[in-house]
């Protein structure tokens, strides 16, 4: 049952994403000028396009739904979600994800280029590390959320940002990149590179028989290049599960064959979105274009912690003016995304949440499910500031019924990050 609602939620977002989108194609631009040169290159993605495994998830069994501009696995075979989600809690789950943007940026001006469009500190990470952050639009608003990773110096970075963000976050690239007057930076996207996380309290031991790295002394936010099942590929230790795992980025011509040498190591199986949306959201990870969007600051996404204390003291962000507002302790922002669990019944995207008294109007659920690990309804969403607070008891609008509901912290289920 939650599966075939997932498909039909999944089919209607990227319906009315593929109908908002816009159509656009980059090619190879170069600009000189005394200060500055840039170049970028890209493709326009055709709508429902599909990954390097498409054919592999066929040859798998996999329910294939459109979802962020591709056709991509819901489920494999008989494998239920709920099945699937606790296999990669207990043992270790394989996903595409493919239809993730890979970049490229390189060149002398790289780092201060990127960290004009951001508020994270790029400059204090080492070689071979990474960071969470956004991209920020004038207003301070999340144009979209990404891993910046840092590989042999501040020249040489490797980025990922959401498929479903893929035009609109190339077109504002490409404007920046247009207005930039520092040194120069290139730019490419890494066109049909695939893309697997490994997620699971098994994933290194998996990984471990497939390459010489040693996985001991590659902790949670670093990454190598290395050989992965004879293909160069990069390792990067995180993921979206809150599980150790790691996601690989491999050339194209070697994405199945290594993505088939993973597959056929116990004990790891395929895992589709289904399970994926659900393990996100224990993790208290976000969805973007549903907990995230351009009118939601970091600061009230409860992302404080990517606005670095060096930037916060040179204000040298897009929309830093009102993101240091809602940091003060005066002002604070209008509202706050919580996560919360729910009796009685599972509160979908859309549900109203309203206070204890039952007609104060207090904001929205962003994403909801019953839990799989904990047994509980579990959701996350946005109430007004002062209603945030672990504990808080409020209401949720449930197919026209008041639901009790407790505002608690998130992770809902403990991360258990690699961290040596």
């Amino acid at each position: 049952m939650l599966a075939r609602s997932l498909a039909r939620s999944i089919a209607l977002r990227s319906n009315i994403a593929s109908q908002s989108r816009a159509s656009i194609t980059l090619k190879s631009l170069s600009v000189i000028n005394p200060s500055a040169a840039f170049s970028t290159s890209s493709k326009a993605l055709a709508p429902n396009a599909k990954t390097g495994l498409y054919d592999f998830h066929v040859k798998n069994g996999a329910k294939m739904v459109p979802f962020s501009g591709y056709d991509m696995p819901l489920t494999y075979g008989d494998v239920g979600q709920v099945a699937s989600h606790k296999h990669v809690r207990s043992a270790c789950g394989l996903f595409d994800v493919g239809h993730m943007v890979q970049h490229s940026f390189t060149g002398p001006g790289s780092l201060a280029f990127l960290e004009s469009l951001c508020p994270t500190s790029l400059s204090v990470l080492e070689p071979w590390s990474s960071s969470l952050s956004v991209l920020l639009n004038d207003q301070g608003g999340i144009i979209d959320d990404l891993i910046i990773s840092k590989q042999h110096d501040d020249q040489t970075w490797y980025v990922v940002t959401n498929a479903g963000c893929r035009e609109k976050d190339l077109a504002h690239l490409q404007e920046k990149l247009s207005a930039w007057s520092g040194e120069k930076v290139d730019h490419k996207v890494l066109e049909d590179y695939g893309l697997v996380a490994l997620q699971g309290p098994n994933s290194a031991e998996v990984l471990a028989k497939h390459t010489d790295t040693d996985l001991t002394k590659l902790t949670f936010g670093k990454s190598v290049k290395a050989n992965v099942a004879g293909a160069e590929c990069h390792i990067a230790r995180g993921g979206y599960t809150g599980e150790d795992g790691f996601e690989i980025s491999i050339p194209p011509q070697q994405t199945e064959a290594v993505t088939q040498a993973l597959l056929d190591t116990q004990p790891t199986q395929l895992a589709g979105l289904a399970a994926r949306d659900s393990l996100r959201l224990e993790a208290g990870m976000c969805l973007y274009g549903h907990d995230l969007n351009e009118s939601i600051s970091p600061i009230e996404g409860a992302l404080a912690w990517l606005v670095s204390k060096d930037r916060r003291q040179k204000a040298d962000f897009p929309g830093a003016e009102r993101i240091l507002s809602e940091l003060s302790k005066d002002k604070g922002p209008k509202r706050r995304r919580v996560g919360l669990v729910i009796e009685g019944a599972p509160a979908r995207e859309g549900a109203q949440i309203v206070a204890s008294d039952g007609t104060t109007p207090l904001g929205t659920i962003t994403s909801g499910i019953p839990s799989p690990t904990l047994g509980q309804n579990v959701a996350m969403g946005y109430v007004l500031n002062g209603y945030h607070k672990k504990g808080t008891e409020v209401l949720v609008d449930v197919r026209k019924k008041l639901r009790s509901a407790k505002i608690v912290g998130m992770p809902f289920v403990p991360s258990k990050f690699y961290r040596g």
